[in-house]
Order: structure tokens, then sequence, then C-alpha cells
């Protein structure tokens, strides 16, 4: 189980970098992940990404304060805004699937919207 939460962290990790230089891929969410698989299978690889002088602060916003910086929110909720004008204009979904997909976007903007700013 310990290679796996390992393999976990790793990839989200990597996936994480990527979204640094990527603007559509998300890179605390995988940061959070990678801290979390890493908490439970390798203390060391842990200590490393928190007190990764620029991988670091996310996470320890999130846990001290489960707190997201203003910056990312802005990102995030604007991604996630323009997302939902793709989907209900320009996408050929049935309305079922256009109603979903704002209820869940909905969902996850109110969370990031309610959350404390780093």
């Amino acid at each position: 189980m310990r290679f796996i939460y390992i393999s976990i962290g790793v990839l989200a990790v990597a996936l994480g970098v990527l979204g640094i230089a990527l603007p559509l891929l998300p890179t605390t969410p995988f940061l959070l992940l990678a801290a979390w698989a890493f908490a439970k299978s390798s203390p060391r690889l842990e200590h490393w990404l928190v007190n990764h002088p620029r991988l670091g602060p996310p996470i320890e916003a999130w846990r001290a304060r489960g707190a997201i910086p203003t910056r990312i929110k802005i990102i995030a909720l604007a991604t996630m805004s323009l997302s939902l004008l793709y989907i209900l204009i320009l996408s050929g979904l049935p309305v079922i699937a256009k109603t979903g997909s704002g209820l869940i976007l909905a969902a996850c903007a109110t969370f990031i919207a309610t959350r404390p700013a780093a």
C-alpha cells in the first residue's frame, strides 16, 4: 500500500508542477493530494514537499486555515465561468448535461469563493 501512496504522491507533484506552467491545469489541488499521499506513506517526502519554498506555502495555508490564495481563487473562478459559458453556448450537450455541469460548477465555485484568502 505504501508504494501506491508514494506513486499517487509523485504523480500528483508532477501534475502540480505542470500546473504552474499550464493555466488550465490546477496546481494546488494536486499538491494537496500529494501531501496527503506522502503523509500516509513517507514522512520524508511529506517534509520535503511541505517545506519546499515554491510548492509548500499553498499546502501550509490550506492546512492552517483552509485558505486559498486570492490570485488562485480568481483564476479558478474565471476558468470555471468560461468553461460553463462554453458548455452552455457552444457544446452540443443535452439540456440535462448542461444543467448538471452548471450545478457542479456552481457548487465548486461556491466552495472556492467561501474559503479564506491566503
